[in-house]
């Protein structure tokens, strides 16, 4: 892809897109300024271990994605979009001064439970709101932009989180307070910056999630709905990334830093992945993922000190460039137009179910066996994925 030709498909992107990326870039600022300290504050505040790391992140994480398909198709029996997700970002925005009030584990997992019930409700009407507003020749590329932008709150986060641990003496709690205010700029930006636009409605509504709904979807859904499966049970949660540079040695304040350098390739790639995705064969691009988060996960096993974390965790940060918009789009293009938000419900929901139990495997192999077991783990489970990708191609 030229840069005339990527400079080219942004300016044409309808300004909706961009609203909905700057709306996911103050999220994200807001939620990785917690979320790339939650497991050492979890560890060395609450005395936590690797396992309950591994609930607390499993759990959040699922319930984000399984609560999607009840928004999603409530999105499209409504016919409306943008007040569901607005409900959703207020409701993370709201979670938010929970973590600097936890006295224990259980209240922290009340806070992750609630911002993720919130990213779950804007999640799949958010993602059909995408699907609406682009042309259908610019999907990739559309999926592929909101991901950059959401993904350059997700290294600003963690940013202004170390700045601040290094400014107040590694206090967590008054990090998370600060982390309220781009929160509230966000739901604000949705609320009256974008214009929802006009749904086709039949005069009688009915329920997305019947039957006969569910075989409109038909079989090229499905199919990308059981890629979605797999990827998520080669992926556990970025918790462990942080886990994995705090064993290095490396000064808490200092330990964010991993995520940044992880959401810097993503949203360096995220866009000219989603542009590729647009014009080339689409599993030989989710083919690419899988090889580099296996190079990721092998990295990570064997690293010894901080430069070889740091490669593995760049490594991370490619894959889901490569990946995760071309999902999407692959959703939004197997999905009638009328179920599009059942259809990322559903995807979502395959996806919450596999991504509980890889956390849980994650944070047992890890404190039963170490972090090399975790991170060979899934190494083994990309491979068996790429194996079921390229029989799938045959």
């Amino acid at each position: 892809m030229s840069a005339r030709d990527g400079g080219g498909a942004l300016r044409r992107m309808p300004a909706g897109i961009w609203i909905l990326g700057f709306v996911s870039l103050l999220m994200d600022i807001s939620s990785e300024m917690i979320h790339a300290l939650l497991p050492m504050f979890m560890v060395s505040v609450l005395g936590a271990g690797a396992l309950a790391v591994g609930l607390v992140e499993g759990v959040a994480e699922s319930t984000a994605l399984i609560v999607k398909i009840f928004s999603g198709a409530l999105s499209d029996y409504l016919g409306k979009r943008k007040a569901l997700a607005v409900a959703g970002y207020g409701l993370g925005a709201l979670s938010k001064p929970l973590f600097a009030l936890a006295p224990t584990l259980g209240l922290v997992l009340t806070a992750r439970f609630a911002d993720r019930i919130g990213k779950g409700m804007r999640g799949a009407p958010r993602d059909a709101l995408v699907a609406d507003l682009a042309p259908p020749d610019m999907r990739g590329a559309a999926f592929g932009l909101r991901q950059a932008l959401d993904t350059v709150g997700g290294f600003l986060g963690p940013l202004l989180a170390v700045g601040l641990m290094l400014l107040w003496a590694d206090n967590f709690r008054a990090v998370f307070w600060i982390a309220l205010f781009p929160a509230l700029a966000s739901v604000a930006l949705l609320a009256f910056g974008l214009r929802e636009p006009a749904h086709k409605q039949d005069a009688r509504r009915k329920n997305p999630i019947r039957q006969e709904n569910l075989r409109r979807l038909g079989g090229d859904y499905w199919r990308v709905a059981v890629i979605g499966a797999i990827f998520a049970f080669a992926r556990f949660s970025e918790a462990f990334l942080v886990l994995r540079a705090q064993q290095t040695g490396v000064a808490i304040a200092l330990v964010p830093l991993v995520m940044v350098a992880m959401n810097v390739v993503y949203s360096l790639t995220a866009f000219p992945f989603g542009k590729l995705a647009d014009r080339l064969h689409r599993p030989a691009l989710l083919a690419l993922g899988l090889i580099l988060l296996v190079v990721a996960d092998l990295f990570l096993a064997f690293a010894d000190g901080w430069g070889l974390v740091l490669v593995g965790v760049l490594f991370w940060g490619a894959h889901m460039g490569a990946t995760q918009g071309l999902l999407s789009a692959m959703v939004a293009d197997s999905a009638p137009a009328d179920l599009r938000g059942t259809g990322f419900g559903f995807f979502n929901l395959v996806q919450g179910v596999v991504a509980l139990l890889a956390s849980l495997l994650a944070g047992w192999l890890w404190q039963r066996f170490g972090a090399p077991a975790t991170f060979l783990a899934g190494a083994g489970f990309s491979l068996l994925a790429l194996a079921a990708l390229a029989r799938r191609a045959d």
